[in-house]
């Protein structure tokens, strides 16, 4: 196995991948495959330049490949046109070029996404028109600054909300014009979240999407957000997203027609579609009760908060509730002589709470029929190290607990299970909190009667 991976903040290709293989992540594969561990080479290299930055060297051990999975992407909402356009689009290019000069390859599964076309409320399992062309876009990213490209992407772009998305959907037409000369399929998943039970209940590995915005929560610098609670996001837990992958290659090697009946690439959506479906006010008030259960160790103030449609209400509780404190935070912290952060911390999550608003706000329908069927592929032998059904019926307060032990674990390097000084911390400021706020409550009311008290009586 060949990991194609690049030099990043003073690190080799080496070790960056030493220490991925050495994370937690891969502790019981340590443990039951050791041997497996001394097949898995790095290939050092980089998406954004041409040829992938491979040497000639290296391009000679891939010879005898049989399979590609192109999951390399950049997956920032907010990235400048041309950074999104190398990587996403010409760097999947320079991918099948690669491809075409592996003689015993058997399956190319290109990893999209299923909001490659934001602009439709229902997405098939297909290929759609382009929005525009992927060899022009690619020439004018070689040809202009990242100025003039950022400028011009709100008119280029016009039908997506950031560049992620329209790259994506471009290097999808490069797959498709592909489709006759390797044995390619698109898969694309929709919002990836921790994990179910593999490798561990709640594995994750970082703050993106909804886990991010439940961890603000529960150390109490995030309480208020406006949207639908009604609307129901599409989330896929990171252990279904790799079984199903791992079956759409299997699926392309044991059944090589690489068309569907349209003569088009064969895409599948892994999505859950309805499936187990929670809206997003119900997620929250499960993730309060969660997090109520097991607070944080890292928490500052009462979990609290809720999502409202009424935007001029969540900007009045976001200056009061959010904007103000972390002010007078900050500033005490700089009086005692420590780093403020409460600020940069609240620009971070308006960032976040921006990129994802979209995908967390809007309703989609993600027909994952192709997708479905590949269960039938697996025998009743095989169901449970490569089945995925069973994965639908979860739990969903026992999910979004493993997902808070996880992101203690894995992201703020916490314990799993609270600490008794963190629930002693939490019952201190649920204290603090309700005093404040019914005290509040009684000087707002007792000044409206005396006002109105006061008016009747010059009246």
């Amino acid at each position: 196995m060949y990991v194609l991976i690049r030099n990043k903040k003073g690190k080799s290709s080496q070790e960056r991948f030493e220490e991925i293989l050495n994370s937690t992540l891969f502790e019981r594969a340590r443990q039951e495959q050791p041997e497996s561990f001394k097949r898995i080479f790095a290939i050092d290299g980089d998406c954004n330049d041409l040829g992938l930055g491979i040497s000639q060297d290296n391009l000679k051990k891939l010879q005898n490949v049989n399979l590609i999975f192109h999951v390399a992407a950049c997956v920032r909402f907010d990235d400048h046109f041309r950074n999104s356009v190398f990587l996403n689009t010409r760097g999947t290019h320079e991918m099948v070029k690669i491809a075409e000069g592996l003689t015993k390859l058997r399956a190319f599964i290109h990893v999209s996404t299923t909001y490659a076309h934001p602009d439709r409320r229902t997405v098939e399992e297909k290929i759609y028109p382009p929005y525009a062309d992927w060899r022009t876009t690619i020439k004018l990213a070689e040809t202009y600054d990242d100025e003039t490209l950022d400028l011009l992407f709100p008119k280029y772009g016009e039908s997506h909300p950031n560049t992620y998305t329209f790259t994506k959907s471009l290097a999808e037409q490069i797959i498709r014009e592909y489709r006759t000369k390797l044995p390619v399929a698109i898969f694309r998943p929709s919002i990836v979240i921790s994990s179910i039970e593999e490798p561990v209940p709640g594995w994750v590995d970082n703050f993106n999407g909804p886990l991010g915005m439940m961890v603000a929560c529960g150390v109490g610098i995030m309480r208020t957000n406006n949207g639908n609670p009604d609307c129901i996001p599409d989330f896929i837990p990171v252990d279904f997203c790799v079984r199903t992958l791992l079956l759409t290659a299997y699926k392309v090697v044991t059944q090589p027609a690489t068309v569907d009946v349209a003569g088009d690439v064969e895409v599948f959506h892994c999505a859950n579609s309805k499936m187990n479906a929670i809206s997003t006010g119900e997620l929250i008030d499960l993730g309060k009760k969660v997090i109520l259960e097991n607070p944080l160790e890292k928490c500052i103030w009462l979990p609290h908060g809720d999502i409202t449609r009424c935007d001029v209400w969540h900007y009045i509780r976001l200056f009061f509730v959010q904007i103000l404190p972390a002010i007078l935070l900050d500033c005490i912290l700089r009086f005692t002589r420590y780093p403020p952060f409460l600020m940069k911390l609240q620009r971070r999550i308006h960032c976040t709470k921006n990129s994802l608003e979209l995908f967390i706000n809007t309703e989609w329908n993600f027909i994952n029929t192709r997708l479905m069927a590949l269960e039938d592929l697996v025998n009743d032998g095989e169901k449970k190290i490569f089945g995925f059904m069973h994965y639908i019926e979860f739990d969903k307060k026992v999910f979004l607990a493993n997902g808070i032990k996880g992101a203690k674990q894995f992201l703020l390097k916490e314990r799993p299970i609270a600490s008794p000084q963190a629930r002693l911390r939490l019952r201190i400021f649920m204290v603090l909190h309700y005093t404040l706020k019914y005290t509040l409550y009684y000087y707002i009311v007792r000044y409206i009667f005396r006002t109105l008290n006061a008016y009747f009586s010059a009246h």
